[in-house]
This record gives C-alpha cells, sequence and structure tokens, in this order.
C-alpha cells in the first residue's frame, strides 16, 4: 500500500468489518453492529479482537486479513500481527492442520521448547524421494493453536504453511508424516485437514 494511500487503525477494522457478512456472530452472539459500537468508542483492541474471532470462524478474504495485519502492526500488537499474518499465508499457501507430537529430550536433538507462533519453518517427511531414491523433504512454517510454546515430548494441534504449495497436493487426512530439524525425526504428526490454496485475484 502506498504510504498516501494509508489508513490509520480505525480506517482499517472499519474496512475490514465491511468484509464480513451481517449475518456473521461469534458464539458469544456478537455481530459486526458491535464492532461498530467499539470503534465509535475508540476500542480498537476489542475490535480487532472480534475481528479475528469473525475470521477464525469462517473463510474471509485476503483482504480481510491484511487489513488486520496492518491495524495489529500499527497497534504494535505483535503476536496478533504475526496470526493475521499467517492467515494471509495460509490463503495464498493453503494450509494443513496436524496433531503433532514432539519426540522427547534424549530421543531428539531438540532440548529447548519451539515457539508456537510461527517462526519455525521445519522441513517434514510427506513421502516424496529424491531422482537417487533418497529422502526428499519440504520445508513448511508451523504454528501451535492455542499454544505459545511446544516443549520436547510435547503434543499439539499445528498448522502447517508450505513454501512450495505443490508439494504436499497428495496429503491426505489421516497420513503421517515426520518433522525434521536435522536428519534425525524431530516429531511425528497426523494429517486432520488439508485446506488447499485460495484463487486469489491478480493485482
Amino acid at each position: 500500500m502506498a504510504d498516501n494511500e494509508r489508513m490509520d487503525v480505525p480506517e482499517l477494522l472499519e474496512s475490514a468489518s465491511l468484509l464480513v457478512p451481517e449475518e456473521t456472530a461469534t458464539e458469544n452472539d456478537i455481530t459486526v453492529q458491535d464492532i461498530w459500537d467499539y470503534l465509535a468508542h475508540d476500542e480498537w483492541e476489542i475490535a480487532l479482537d472480534l475481528l479475528e474471532e469473525f475470521g477464525d470462524g469462517r473463510s474471509l478474504p485476503l483482504a480481510f486479513w491484511e487489513k488486520l495485519a496492518e491495524a495489529a502492526e500499527q497497534l504494535h500488537l505483535e503476536r496478533s500481527a504475526a496470526w493475521c499474518h499467517r492467515r494471509c499465508s495460509e490463503i495464498r499457501n493453503g494450509v494443513i492442520r496436524a496433531d503433532l507430537t514432539l519426540r522427547p529430550v534424549g530421543e531428539g536433538r531438540r532440548t529447548t521448547p519451539i515457539s508456537g507462533a510461527g517462526v519455525l519453518r521445519p522441513m517434514w517427511d510427506i513421502g516424496h524421494l529424491s531422482p537417487t531414491g533418497d529422502r526428499a523433504v519440504s520445508i513448511a512454517a508451523l504454528w501451535v493453536e492455542n499454544m505459545p510454546v511446544l516443549a520436547p515430548g510435547g503434543h499439539a494441534t499445528v498448522r502447517l504453511v508450505p513454501l512450495t504449495p505443490s508439494h504436499w497436493t497428495h496429503v491426505q487426512p489421516g497420513q503421517q508424516i515426520t518433522m525434521h530439524e536435522d536428519r534425525t525425526v524431530a516429531g511425528i504428526a497426523v494429517i486432520l485437514q488439508v485446506h488447499r490454496p485460495a484463487a486469489t485475484p491478480r493485482r
């Protein structure tokens, strides 16, 4: 977005709210009208949190998450901004949800927890072979749902965003894949859901 088109926080949140269907409501029966009420009282962080909740409950366009990401950055809400940018990547590249169990200390190389906020981009064995018949791994960024970190030996539902989506077209729910940070197995995951990349209009 060009500097002369830069929106401020309330404008970004208002613009994002217009992309939410009017009939949408959260589990607590919060509606888009409630968002406007919070914006009218300069409760920007509450409005942002609720808009994220709307987006997590249904499929909303890329522009929705882009506006939320910029608003979160202007509010200096780092994890919220990271999540919104993450959702943009999921729309562009697709996302695989999986149950991941890390190897405990002593069985794997890792001795420290991994960040849950999409920092780690490990390698995954998803069944591909190199031209020489060796194992070929594919990279996917990892986000841990509802947990700030995941310790060795821990178990959690994770979201994987492939670096190269075309490598992942064959994966299916129920399939087991392995996570690698080096040649050893760092964790074992079972795929729960596969969401292919969205077709986004060219700009």
